[in-house]
């Protein structure tokens, strides 16, 4: 008989007892939280958590009125993405993974229990040995981003095509550029000044500077049918999709990733699948994506990861006491890669 794993009753988390004004003004750390219990269901891991990435789902779906009330209505932890060590694997992973394994990956969907607290409770499918030589903030940097952007980029292209990657410069953007190339693609994405090099160094092939060009001009110059396809990281500018028209190939794809959860981020949505171009809308194929727990696509990043085809880029780390300023810092809009949180001190 399997010796039960020796873990506290009581946990630190951050736990958010309100979205008024913000998760991040309602945030605090309470030593007092009770742990996950050890007895996971079979596809369950139980994992200490070391360090965590921020997603905007992690704040934007709790500030939604309606969507926050019935997904992760406070007092709530929240929190996707993780990297740490196994306490406990259920029987469908325990071949897998061992207690005191290191590992990454992300939960699915979210959950009023996630990740920023020492120990939660994943989804095996979503979890995989960290490779070796890698940091657990670079671990943690990786899963929903990294698997939006397989999803979205690679689903949708062969080796030789043209992609357009609109916002190459944050935590899907990056990966997304990294993936495009690894898939044999031609890249080119847009970013602000400060972040060209950045691009370039990731591997896009064509950097687009859209505060010192205009981005839509420089896009329709390429000529029609250029790009086979776009994946639009950001939602803006409206007329981005009306555009593609210019410069997407007859047979190409706007996939749709980023979109601002406004009333009006909405009706550009609607307008965009509803709208036939007679009447004044877009002509391209359009997809608005949502992303998917898919083992096989978590395998082949994991693949890649140890492969070292690609590199989590990482804007900036905070300690537990500073995750609401880890917020603050993910809510500017400005951050370059992915923005960590340490939950406990690295082994």
């Amino acid at each position: 008989m399997a010796e039960k794993p020796n873990v506290p009753s009581k946990m630190k988390a951050a736990v958010f007892t309100s979205a008024s004004g913000g998760i991040e003004k309602n945030m605090k750390i309470d030593s007092n939280y009770t742990t996950p219990s050890t007895a996971v269901k079979p596809d369950q891991v139980l994992v200490e958590v070391i360090s965590t990435s921020l997603n905007v789902v992690d704040y934007n779906l709790a500030e939604m009125p309606m969507m926050g009330k019935y997904t992760v209505a406070p007092p709530a932890v929240t929190g996707l993405d993780f990297a740490g060590r196994v306490v406990a694997a259920g029987s469908e992973y325990s071949s897998r993974l061992k207690p005191s394994q290191l590992v990454y990956g992300r939960l699915t969907p979210p959950t009023k229990a996630g990740v920023l607290a020492q120990y939660v409770v994943a989804p095996g499918v979503g979890t995989r040995p960290l490779p070796e030589g890698i940091d657990f903030d670079q671990g943690a940097a990786v899963g929903t981003t990294a698997i939006t952007a397989y999803q979205s980029v690679v689903h949708n292209c062969k080796s030789g095509d043209k992609v357009y990657i609109h916002g190459g410069s944050g935590g899907t953007g990056t990966f997304g550029i990294q993936f495009a190339k690894a898939n044999g693609c031609h890249v080119t994405t847009c970013c602000s000044t400060p972040n060209v090099e950045l691009c370039k160094e990731l591997g896009a092939d064509e950097v687009i500077d859209y505060k010192t060009t205009n981005l839509l001009e420089a896009l329709k110059a390429k000529g029609s049918g250029y790009f086979n396809l776009v994946v639009d990281n950001i939602g803006t500018p409206d007329n981005l999709y009306k555009a593609a028209d210019s410069f997407l190939s007859r047979n190409g794809k706007y996939v749709q990733v980023g979109a601002p959860l406004t009333m009006g981020g909405t009706r550009t949505i609607m307008s965009r699948f509803m709208r036939p171009g007679l009447l004044g809308g877009g002509k391209s194929k359009y997809e608005f994506y949502g992303v998917k727990m898919e083992g096989k696509d978590f395998d082949k990043i994991a693949e890649w990861f140890g492969q070292g085809k690609f590199k989590p880029v990482i804007d900036s780390t905070y300690e537990f006491n500073d995750v609401a300023k880890a917020f603050e810092r993910l809510k500017t809009g400005r951050a370059r890669g992915k923005v960590i949180v340490h939950v406990q001190e690295k082994p």
